[in-house]
């Protein structure tokens, strides 16, 4: 374990510096010591020399005096010999604290002392973790972003980076869960292993730094350190793509701009989608919003890097006329419209914007866009707009222009990494609602209006839960004498078995088998994982009742189980008396 090591370093770095003060200490006190015994005592009133200082009064008048408290000369009043040694004492004594606090405050400074000590302080705290967590490495918006979005479904995250004042950042911030943080290089093995990336309840790590190497790195290292473990990167370059591909195990890799061209498709193809995705993603106050739909005509787009390719991709796929403006020549030959330049009124122009029914500003240059976009509004003031930004803190100034969709790498990244780590069965939900069968849309639709009247204008959490011993006591107790749980009665309020739950259910996956929107006699078997959306309260009643006894067998039955001995016992001699007489 790292925490041995962590501490052998810091004691052999103390040992190392604190080495000649403190011997010098035990030196000088030694010495002062064995003087005051040896020295004879004063003589009394009486003629008598006193006794000479025993050993522990020597020490003990050397300990106050070192403390410049002073209690006097104890245990008798010293001779004058004995008061020129305490001197010579004193004054030595004095000389060697100095170079001993010296020593100390060099000790402090130390930057190796300063580091051994931070790693093996974060090891203990992540030794402390006893519940379920995650290993971020990269702590920039992304990261920052994603931590928030744990802390609010309290979730543990151990954090690395290499900036310093991130880190310094971290341990401001009011978490309700330990976020344990280490200013460190997250791809050297040693800083994982201080992270616990081998220990049982670390559940995967999360490799989001700005540089693609070094998640690559990550992912491997933690891949051969534990087999078991989930790893989720972020990467947009197709050779580390293909590379984390083959590392075995449950590994995903999130592209923002794959992932927002998927979520761009699905639109098209789905207006309600959007408007769900976005309720569920900004998980704050507020009915489902608006349905928005990109209308099918000519678009133009200005930079065809990776957004602006992913975009151009999605549209053509729906058989969108599509012109392409960017500087970069070397792509000319891949899309039939493609005008050399920067995205100005003048290649706007020549784009025929005019006629244009949407337009994407996808630079990796914020103030750019926002040039594009006030361009182009100037000639049609009735585009469909899509929007990149690319940093976070311009919020302000992209919500002011009122850009039908706002795509934010770092906040799309975030989000996905976020549904994959506390609702993986949401994809298998998604793809349902999207298949490209008949009624999908109208079915979109009632799970909407389920919502809005489930869960209304309350905060809406996603959460998975698995039937098991550990996570859903009270069910598996129940199921293991032969009852049978029925999933709508799960989902009974357990103060009025008659009134509904905050909780609407989206995919139960049972072994192999995935049961999107089940109905409300499903049969509950263990091992089962369920997906649901609900409001605080009804997460927390629903999280009563599949660990209470009690509470189950009120929203199963209707009756209240005995919980006093007097009442169990009542209730067993009333059962058995009724059990005789139906004999009789």
């Amino acid at each position: 374990m790292p925490r041995p090591v962590d501490l052998t370093r810091v004691t052999f770095i103390i040992m190392r510096e604190m080495r000649r003060p403190i011997m010098a200490l035990l030196v000088v006190y030694s010495f002062s010591i064995l003087g005051m015994t040896l020295i004879p005592g004063s003589i009394n009133e009486h003629g008598v020399e006193n006794e000479k200082m025993s050993i522990f009064h020597a020490f003990y008048f050397m300990t106050y005096t070192a403390t410049t408290t002073g209690f006097g000369e104890i245990p008798y009043a010293f001779s004058d010999a004995q008061r020129f040694w305490a001197i010579i004492c004193l004054y030595t004594s004095v000389v060697i604290w100095v170079y001993a606090i010296g020593a100390i405050v060099r000790l402090l400074q130390n930057p190796f002392f300063v580091r051994a000590l931070e790693e093996w302080k974060f090891s203990r705290s992540v030794n402390r973790i006893a519940s379920d967590y995650f290993i971020l490495c990269g702590f920039g918006d992304t990261g920052s972003v994603l931590a928030r979005g744990l802390n609010e479904y309290r979730t543990p995250c151990v954090i690395i980076d290499e900036n310093e004042e991130r880190i310094k950042a971290l341990h401001l911030r009011n978490y309700n869960v330990p976020m344990p943080g280490l200013y460190a290089d997250a791809s050297v093995p040693k800083h994982l292993l201080e992270a616990g990336v081998t220990r049982s309840n670390c559940k995967a790590i999360i490799a989001i730094t700005n540089n693609e190497e070094v998640n690559l790195k990550i992912s491997t290292t933690a891949r051969v350190l534990n087999p078991n473990i989930e790893i989720i990167t972020m990467s947009k370059l197709e050779d580390v793509e293909d590379t984390l591909a083959n590392l075995g195990g449950e590994v995903h890799v999130v592209d923002p701009f794959k992932t927002f061209a998927q979520v761009l498709a699905a639109t098209m193809h789905n207006a309600g989608f959007y408007a769900l995705n976005r309720w569920l993603i900004q998980n704050k106050k507020g009915t489902i919003g608006s349905y928005i739909k990109p209308p099918l005509g000519k678009w133009v787009i200005c930079g065809y890097g990776r957004m602006g390719s992913e975009v151009a991709r999605v549209l053509t796929k729906y058989g969108v006329d599509t012109t392409i403006i960017d500087p970069d020549a070397r792509h000319v030959n891949e899309h039939e419209n493609y005008i050399v330049g920067r995205p100005t009124s003048k290649t706007l122009d020549e784009a025929k914007i005019n006629e244009a029914v949407g337009i994407v500003a996808s630079t990796s240059d914020d103030g750019h866009n926002l040039g594009i976009l006030l361009n182009a509004r100037h000639s049609n003031p009735n585009l469909f707009t899509i929007t990149r930004q690319n940093h976070h803190y311009n919020e302000v100034t992209f919500a002011a222009t009122k850009t039908n969709i706002i795509m934010q790498p770092t906040l799309v990244t975030a989000q996905k990494i976020l549904f994959l780590l506390i609702a993986p069965l949401l994809k298998s939900f998604f793809a349902y609602l999207l298949e490209n069968k008949v009624g999908r849309a109208r079915e979109m639709e009632r799970v909407i209006e389920t919502l809005k009247n489930t869960i209304g204008d309350k905060t809406p959490y996603l959460t998975s839960l698995h039937f098991t011993h550990e996570k859903s006591k009270a069910v598996i107790q129940w199921l293991n004498r032969g009852e049978t749980v029925f999933l709508g009665d799960l989902l009974r309020n357990p103060d009025n078995r008659n009134r509904a739950l905050e909780v609407v259910v989206f995919v139960i996956k049972s072994g192999d088998q995935t049961i999107v929107l089940p109905d409300h006699n499903y049969r509950i078997k263990e091992d089962d994982e369920v997906l649901f959306c609900s409001t605080k309260l009804g997460e927390h009643l629903f999280h009563a009742i599949v660990n209470n006894e009690y509470k189950l067998h009120y929203t199963q039955n209707g009756t209240f189980l005995p919980r006093s001995w007097a009442a169990k016992t009542l209730a067993n001699f009333m059962k058995k008396r009724a059990s005789k007489q139906k004999t009789n």
